[in-house]
């Protein structure tokens, strides 16, 4: 699990340079600093929001690989994971209307994903939930990713005007919130002060596939 999360370290830094290089900067071109820091600041805020009420209601532990799962509500932890998928894949589908899929971003959520799900899944076969409840939830987050997914691209993109810029930004600050939240936390739980420098790498690494 260690390795996993190394892994997940390297793909925060990864989904956060493609958050700057791909979401912000190409905002910016349409939209002025400000009402792009605003839409930033608004997604995180919903994402927040919607990680507390859920937090609340016991879905504070979903991704937890001790079975801590065990003491919250079987509910939230469901809609706690669907949270936390949609703002990557509402992401990946904006990025198709440049042009096509970004290989950082695919790489990164790839890579986020894998000791994300690694985890909760363990944690949640230890708080005694059956084989097929956990494959339901999964199939559940999949399928609500994938509609995220298709409503990201069906979102005006920034080449479309102002209003499409607006909605890059939204989507890049739930993103960061997201990362912030669940990721790195988790990371650095396993990872401890390698997390740092991991993440730093893949931020350097999506530097470099952005320049080709």
């Amino acid at each position: 699990m260690a390795e996993a999360f190394g892994w997940g370290a390297l793909g925060t830094g990864l989904l956060i340079g493609s958050v700057t290089f791909e979401l912000i900067d190409e905002a910016l071109k349409y939209q002025a600093v400000a009402w792009v820091a605003a839409m930033v600041l608004g997604g995180a805020a919903v994402f927040t929001v919607g990680d507390w009420l859920l937090e609340r209601r016991g879905g504070g532990d979903r991704k937890d690989a001790t079975g801590a799962q065990a003491e919250g509500s079987p509910l939230a932890i469901v809609l706690g994971s669907v949270l936390d998928g949609i703002p990557e894949s509402f992401v990946l589908g904006l990025t198709v209307l440049q042009g096509g899929v970004s290989v950082s971003l695919l790489a990164a959520v790839a890579l986020s994903n894998l000791p994300e799900g690694m985890s909760s899944s363990s944690g949640l076969r230890q708080a005694g939930w059956p084989r097929n409840q956990v494959v339901t939830m999964w199939s559940v987050v999949v399928l609500v990713s994938g509609t995220a997914a298709a409503a990201g691209y069906g979102m005006l993109g920034p080449a479309s005007g102002r209003t499409g810029a607006l909605v890059q930004a939204f989507a890049a600050g739930a993103l960061l919130a997201m990362l912030a939240d669940t990721l790195l936390p988790q990371a650095y739980a396993v990872e401890g002060v390698l997390t740092g420098s991991l993440v730093v790498t893949g931020f350097a690494v999506s530097l470099a596939l952005s320049a080709v």
